[in-house]
């Protein structure tokens, strides 16, 4: 039975950061998460920060998080955006490349001594005497633990909705977590679904850009960290572009087939799967 201090389930950006300040912090520690390949990905929105967010990102840069130096290094616009107004609501953005974060989010894990990545599902608990004393893998390994953190995202009981498609799965093409859910609902924990949102990906190919309003990032690139010395990315523009009357009467006469508007994707405390 493998040992460990800490065990931090799921390889999203809550896993990496927990998993990378307990091993900071000198706890023997653990990543568990069922595809290495996979941690870091950026699931949904390929950006870092904003308005009301880009001063977390910072305020997890002064406690030595990951995030600011991951986006830095995998950063391909970067805007301030209320630059004109008070520095109290100016937001930090960076659009960012998916596969760079990916690779130096795993590149900045790979380096933080006392951090051991495991793939594996997490299945169920171990407890003894009503304590948690571990994890049991859904390949019937048990590691060993003090301290469990769950940062599982969209995967617990998760539910895809495609327009008037659902089916059950943690994000595309990957499967949702069952073990673990049984084991917290058995255990009294309520469970509830928030909602999630991907924006479409366009084949830039397809575009003509030519009809489009171009807007540049900031002239000299302005980092999230401290201790990035420079932006070395090759940065691009983005462009911005407005739906049509035509556009607007599609969505108006589709809008039964959205899961959020027809009421299956809301979920309930019970934690029934919608």
């Amino acid at each position: 039975m493998t040992k460990f201090d800490v065990i931090v389930v799921g390889g999203g950006h809550a896993g990496c950061e927990a998993a990378a300040a307990a091993a900071r912090m000198g706890a023997r520690t653990a990543l568990l998460t069922k595809a290495a390949a996979n941690v870091g990905v950026m699931s949904c929105n390929p950006a870092i920060g904003g308005l009301g967010k880009g001063h977390l990102v910072r305020e997890i840069d002064a406690l030595d998080g990951l995030m600011g130096r991951v986006a830095d290094a995998a950063g391909i616009q970067f805007r301030v955006l209320n630059r004109s107004k008070g520095p109290a609501v100016r937001g930090p953005r960076a659009q960012a490349d998916r596969a760079l974060y990916q690779r130096a989010m795993q590149e900045a894990l790979s380096a933080t001594p006392g951090l051991t990545l495991v793939e594996a599902e997490a299945d169920d608990l171990v407890l003894n005497e009503g304590r948690l004393c571990g994890v049991l893998t859904r390949d019937r390994s048990v590691l060993a633990c003090q301290t469990l953190v769950l940062c599982t995202g969209t995967f617990l009981r998760g539910r895809i909705h495609i327009g008037d498609r659902h089916y059950a799965g943690g994000r595309q093409d990957e499967a949702a977590s069952w073990g673990l859910s049984a084991t917290l609902a058995r255990l009294g924990f309520g469970l509830a679904r928030l909602k999630t949102g991907t924006p479409p990906r366009l084949d830039g190919t397809t575009i003509d850009w030519t009809g489009l309003e171009r807007q540049a990032g900031d002239r000299e690139p302005e980092p999230f960290s401290t201790l990035t010395e420079a932006i070395r990315n090759r940065q691009v523009d983005c462009h911005i572009t407005r739906t049509t009357a035509a556009g607007h009467a599609l969505v108006a006469a589709n809008l039964g087939r959205s899961a959020i508007f027809a009421g299956t994707g809301i979920s309930v405390r019970s934690g029934a799967a919608t």
